[in-house]
Formats: structure tokens, C-alpha cells, sequence
């Protein structure tokens, strides 16, 4: 399969070997009844025409990327699986409502008219997923077509500092910021995964516009475009962020790499309250936490006698989790809505299924 062929490229990349991920069936019972719970709330939620929203029909272009992803880690596909009706209704919303220049979204939503490049990139994520396993002649060349396009809109909305903003740099007037300049990282790494051709000067581009953010402390400022990187305005989520992002690339033990994986041990807690941007901060630190597993910190930095383990973050997160899930399966906390943090919970409780090359150890 595509999928399995891709996970081996990454595995063979990778410089921190890793434990095998569990099965569906070796994952604790009671986390098991959390996803499943989660997964038929958010089947539920879903809309005739196969998109999910924020609170106030806020964001489809984002929320159907996130949302979708959950179903294809859970192990469905569009031929086969409990979600496959989902993944498949969700893929043809897309291929209906895309614009003949790549973008995703519609720029006629007033709610994606100021935003659309998190649901480009979160769009293009899903559908690069989706590529990999679709058999249908047919819909395999117009995922295709879509997701060249899409990538192409992508590369052009790129600054020249080499980051993106909430629009393209034609649009925003050249302003980029660090979580919509990850959230394209990683779309793109996606799409490199299918097969589809994403140009490396962008991603060189990229990761210098991420190197240059960071501080002297080693954590990540929002904007270049608010100057150079100064200690005090890094940002926790961001940096976190950009370690998952380096690590979906294979980097685990270049110089910037450590420095973000040091400055997020020293300021990001592991499950402990509300925090600012939680929602946002724990879906990409989750992911770097279970790429390092229990011993790839410690390779990293073997004189560290208190090293970061993936057990002791995932038995503190995933309680919290589970104390925070309602009744009906769903999450309701955060300002942008229960699809939003729903979809980021179950992100983080299926980590283990290793179904993904993008999450993939």
C-alpha cells in the first residue's frame, strides 16, 4: 500500500529509533471507549454535504481537514472501514468546492475571507492522506489535479521572508506568522508523501523562516514581520509546533531542532489546566512527544537526568483528556468550537494507531 510504503521512506530517514506503534486493539480500554465515543460524535456531526464547522458555521475549510484526519488515524479509508462513508463524503466536498487556482476554501465565506490559508493547509493535509489509498481511477486523477493545484497555491502565497499568513503575501500585504507557516510545512510534507511534487526551494525557504524566528532561548517569536527574534516574545505552541514539523521531515538532531525540544521541556506543562492556545499547543507537543518515545530525548541529550518520556506525557494527557470528555463524546473547552477541540483530542488519543506517515515514528 502507498501508506506503508511512504511510513518506510520516514522510518529510514528517521535517526531515532523507536518502538513499533500498537495496534488498535493494544491500546487501554478506556481509551479505546474515549475515541470511540469522540469519533461517533464527530461522525454525527457532520453535515449532509460532508463538511464540519466551528461555532457560528465558522471555518469548514480547516475543520473538514482536522476532522477528516481523525477518521483516516482511527484506520478507515475511502474503500474500507466503520468511517469510510465520512472520509468519502468529506473528499468530495472538497473536489466540488475547490477554485480553479488551487485554493480550498471559498473565498465567498466571510469566515474564511480574512483565514484561508489554515484551511488550505489542514485541507491539503487531508486530501494528501485520502490520495494515498484511493483506488478509484477516476477520483485518483482529480485528487490529483486538486492537490497539484493546491500545492502550487501554497507555494505562491509564500512571503519573501519565507513564511506565510492568514492570507497569501499578495493578499496580506507580505505578512506572515509562525503557526499558518506550520500548519503549509506540514501540508506540504504530506504531499511530498503522495507524491506529489512540492518544489524544495519552498520548504528551504520555510524552515529558514522558523530557524530565524527563534530566540536566543531557543523558542519561536509569532512574526518576523514584528521584527527580529528577541528573548521574552517566544511563543510555547509555535515552538512545539515547529518540532513536530521537523520531525515529520526526519530532523530529530540538527542545532535548531534541540534548541525548541530544550525550550519546550522548560515551558510547556504536561496536561495541567487551561492554557493559552491549549488546544493548539498540545495537538503538535503530542506529536512530538510520541515521535521521541521514551528514548529519543535521551539520545539527544544523554547527560539530561530528567529526559522527557512519550509514557509519563501520555499518562498525564491522556487522563486529562479523558476528565475532560463529555457525556455525548465530545469536547467542548476552547473558544473555536467542540468540532475544533474535539478533533484535536482524538488526534492526540490515536497517535499510538501509527496509521500515517505524517505521524508516523
Amino acid at each position: 500500500m502507498f501508506r506503508v510504503q511512504c511510513a518506510l521512506g520516514l522510518l529510514t530517514a528517521s535517526l531515532i529509533t523507536a518502538p513499533a506503534a500498537l495496534r488498535a486493539d493494544e491500546v487501554p480500554v478506556d481509551v479505546q471507549a474515549s475515541i470511540q465515543k469522540g469519533l461517533n460524535w464527530l461522525a454525527k456531526a457532520q453535515s449532509k454535504e460532508g463538511s464540519w464547522e466551528a461555532n457560528g458555521n465558522q471555518y469548514p475549510t480547516t475543520m473538514t481537514g482536522l476532522a477528516g484526519m481523525c477518521f483516516l488515524m482511527e484506520g478507515s479509508t475511502v474503500k474500507e472501514g466503520k468511517y469510510s462513508d465520512q472520509i468519502r463524503r468529506a473528499r468530495d466536498w472538497y473536489l466540488k468546492r475547490s477554485q480553479p487556482n488551487g485554493m480550498l476554501g471559498n473565498p465567498n465565506n466571510q469566515t474564511e475571507t480574512g483565514r484561508y490559508m489554515y484551511g488550505q493547509g489542514f485541507g491539503t493535509l487531508f486530501l494528501s492522506c485520502v490520495y494515498g489509498e484511493e483506488d478509484d481511477e477516476k477520483k485518483r486523477k482529480e485528487l490529483e489535479k486538486l492537490l497539484t493545484k493546491a500545492v502550487l497555491f501554497i507555494c505562491q502565497a509564500q512571503t519573501d521572508r519565507g513564511g506565510w499568513g492568514y492570507v497569501s503575501a499578495k493578499d496580506g500585504g507580505g505578512f506572515d506568522e509562525g503557526s499558518v507557516t506550520i500548519t503549509q510545512l506540514q501540508a506540504l510534507r504530506a504531499a511530498r508523501n503522495a507524491g506529489i511534487h512540492v518544489p524544495k526551494v519552498t520548504v528551504d525557504k520555510a524552515v529558514k523562516y522558523l530557524k530565524d524566528c527563534t530566540t536566543p532561548k531557543g523558542g519561536i517569536i509569532y512574526s518576523l514581520a514584528h521584527g527580529q527574534p528577541v528573548n521574552g516574545g517566544e511563543r510555547p505552541p509555535l515552538t512545539a509546533a515547529a518540532v513536530a514539523c521537523s520531525f515529520s521531515a526526519g530532523d530529530y538532531n540538527s542545532e535548531y531542532a534541540k534548541k525548541w525540544i530544550k525550550f519546550c521541556k522548560e515551558n510547556i506543562p504536561f496536561g495541567k489546566g487551561r492554557l493559552a492556545h491549549d488546544e493548539y499547543q498540545n495537538y503538535y507537543f503530542s506529536q512530538c512527544m510520541y515521535s521521541l518515545g521514551d528514548e529519543g530525548y535521551k539520545k539527544l541529550f544523554p547527560d539530561d537526568k530528567d529526559p522527557m518520556l512519550w509514557s509519563t506525557f501520555r499518562k498525564n494527557m491522556f487522563e486529562y483528556l479523558k476528565n475532560g470528555q463529555s457525556q455525548d463524546g465530545s469536547w467542548g473547552q476552547g473558544g473555536i468550537g467542540t468540532v475544533y477541540t474535539t478533533s484535536i483530542n482524538l488526534t492526540i488519543l490515536q497517535l499510538e494507531n501509527g496509521t500515517l506517515p505524517i505521524y508516523q515514528r
